[in-house]
């Protein structure tokens, strides 16, 4: 008996899958410029997009907002560091710890990344009528889930 999944494939959707994940794969290899942070590679921003302008994090908790270990982060918090868009306080209530926050140049950055996100969903959105959003946005539902149990 043929497999339920061999039966509906579809030449054409596993193209289409395989150019998104490729030109995926080429965003996060490419910096892009924040404003006067310059430019900066997809795990900075998104390290700075995980420490928020809330600020005062503690660096497992950015850990664990970006599942990545706590020494990739302090390498990562150390980069940032050097181009003074974050800095690390000892926590006062516990000395073990570091909590780290957005400089005025980290939440430039910050914003400059939410608006980007906002012009190419209002970009995508504006190309597809209401129908198709949902359809899209359950594709994407299913896509990511299935993604976090591979």
């Amino acid at each position: 008996m043929e497999n339920q999944a061999e039966t509906h494939r579809n030449p054409a959707v596993i193209k289409n899958l395989r150019r998104f994940i490729v030109q995926l794969g080429r965003l996060e290899k490419h910096p892009f410029v924040f404003g006067k942070a310059g430019p900066l590679t997809p795990g900075e921003i998104h390290t700075i997009d995980a420490i928020g302008p809330e600020g005062g994090v503690f660096m497992s908790e950015v850990a664990h907002r970006l599942a990545i270990t706590k020494g990739a982060v302090t390498q990562m918090i150390l980069r940032l560091e050097e181009k003074n868009l974050v800095r690390r306080t000892p926590n006062p209530a516990d000395s073990r710890s570091t909590l780290v926050s957005l400089t005025d140049a980290g939440l430039e950055a910050y914003r400059a990344h939410e608006a980007m996100h906002l012009n190419f969903i209002r970009d995508l959105s504006s190309q597809l009528d209401e129908r198709e959003i949902e359809i899209f946005d359950k594709c994407l539902e299913k896509l990511c889930r299935h993604l976090t149990t591979e």
